[in-house]
Order: C-alpha cells, then sequence, then structure tokens
C-alpha cells in the first residue's frame, strides 16, 4: 500500500526538497499544499479518519516540482 501524508506532512516534505535544491528556498505550507489542489496540482489520493485529504508522494513530487520554478523565482526577488 502507498504511504498518504496529511497536508501538514506534506508541506514538510515539500519543504524538504526545496532545500535541497536551494539552501534560500521557501518553505512549502499547508495552505500552498490547498493551493496546489485547487490549481489542479495535487489531488487527494484518500481521506484520513476525519474526513481530511491524505496525499500520495509521488503526486506531492509532481506537484513540487511544477510549482518549484515560480517558486525559486519569487525567493530570489
Amino acid at each position: 500500500m502507498t504511504q498518504l501524508y496529511n497536508g501538514a506532512q506534506a508541506a514538510d516534505l515539500a519543504t524538504q526538497w526545496r532545500r535541497t535544491i536551494s539552501a534560500t528556498a521557501a518553505a512549502v505550507t499547508r495552505p500552498a499544499i490547498c493551493n496546489w489542489v485547487a490549481r489542479g496540482h495535487l489531488t487527494a489520493a484518500g481521506l484520513d479518519d476525519h474526513g481530511r485529504p491524505l496525499y500520495a508522494l509521488a503526486d506531492l513530487a509532481r506537484a513540487e516540482r511544477a510549482t518549484r520554478g515560480r517558486a525559486l523565482r519569487l525567493v530570489a526577488h
């Protein structure tokens, strides 16, 4: 079974990836994860016991990569 991550865990993972690419990269916040969903970059793979969305690692990686360029350009300013 695929490991699934809640919004806060997803934000932590994406922040780690961004910081691997650039030490000065902005952190990925839980609201950013919600924005990725709203923009169609990320879809929930399931729900937790409270009905909150859970995300698959591969989907998180794709969403982070899809938004990385813009995020790193914003940090550079």
